[in-house]
């Protein structure tokens, strides 16, 4: 598997939406849906092929010339646990880094909305050093409290 940065805003779309409509427990909210597939047009994008299946990819929304935001990532069902997420992440960082960023966050479901595909979604960020920040009861609506992490990728001595 090889993951590749994905120049053509119309491919990011159309990547982006096969993924996360093909995740239902995770994306299941078609306006959100819309929404994402229409805001990484705009974003650094990187995908990850089996052979010539999309089976993951990861967008990144830069906030500031310090912090940027996993705006959205999806890995294939068939593939979670298999180390797609964390290549993403760890490909953006590095990205990043290189560009003086100093942190990355995310937002999800808060903890305060059972919910068990979301538990195994904060563990996956709590595992790759994600910290928990804040929630926000109604950023999204008052039915999707969300968490925001954040994790640290600034290089010893900003170098």
């Amino acid at each position: 598997m090889k993951i590749e940065f994905v120049e053509d805003s119309a491919k990011r779309s159309q990547i982006c939406e096969k993924i996360l409509r093909a995740l239902p427990d995770w994306f299941g909210i078609e306006k959100a849906i819309v929404d994402y597939t229409n805001d990484v047009r705009n974003m650094d994008t990187w995908v990850i092929l089996d052979g010539s299946e999309e089976s993951a990819f990861l967008s990144v929304k830069k906030h500031n010339n310090c912090t940027a935001e996993i705006h959205v990532m999806g890995v294939l069902l068939k593939h979670h646990r298999r180390g797609l997420g964390r290549r993403l992440v760890n490909q953006a960082v590095e990205d990043l880094q290189l560009k003086g960023f100093k942190y990355l966050t995310v937002k999800t479901l808060s903890a305060s909305r059972p919910n068990k595909e979301y538990d195994q979604t904060r563990q996956f960020y709590q595992n790759i050093d994600f910290d928990p920040v804040e929630e926000f009861k109604t950023l999204w609506d008052e039915f999707n409290p969300c968490l925001l992490m954040i994790k640290n990728i600034e290089k010893p001595n900003g170098k």
